[in-house]
């Protein structure tokens, strides 16, 4: 996930950050927005953080992402996104990636179905999957996470053409 990270990231989104392993690992080289619904998660993450030296700015916001997508508009402030759903995957904010001029998305998946779908509609909003990355996260288990690389690709407007 990290060697997907743009190098001159200024600022990330972390969403369904959970208690922030992501978050804390980028926040070495860039300030984070996690956002997360379970409060518990929040509080931990906030533990690690003041226990922390050598972090950039790290805010938090707990949100119901399934309820409460961050919306296009707001996304739009960031250089990239990093999103790690749970098995349900994230429809319902998909959509308002597929809607934004997020440069760079990072999808973490533990299921194939809705990596698809999600993907799917990243893909429709204008993003190429650059690359999928396998992580056998859990030795001597049929489990398979992924790692999705996305970068939304510039609009071609319609020019001129010059007559010959």
């Amino acid at each position: 996930m990290l060697e997907a990270l743009p190098k001159k990231a200024k600022r990330v989104a972390d969403l369904f950050a959970g208690s922030g392993p992501f978050s804390l690992a980028m926040a070495r080289r860039t300030d984070v927005h996690a956002v997360e619904g379970d409060a518990g998660a929040l509080t931990g993450l906030d533990r690690t953080v003041r226990a922390s030296t050598g972090l950039r700015r790290i805010t938090q916001e707990r949100r119901d992402l399934f309820r409460r997508p961050v919306l296009a508009h707001d996304l739009n402030g960031f250089d990239a996104v990093v999103i790690d759903p749970p098995r349900a995957g994230a429809e319902a904010q998909a959509r308002q990636l597929a809607e934004s001029q997020v440069p760079r998305v990072i999808g973490v998946a533990c299921d194939t179905g809705t990596f698809a779908r999600d993907a799917a509609t990243l893909a429709a909003g204008g993003y190429r999957l650059e690359r999928v990355t396998p992580v056998d996260q859990f030795r001597y288990s049929g489990h398979l996470e992924m790692v999705g690389v996305f970068t939304k690709v510039p609009e071609r407007r319609p020019g001129l053409r010059r007559p010959r």
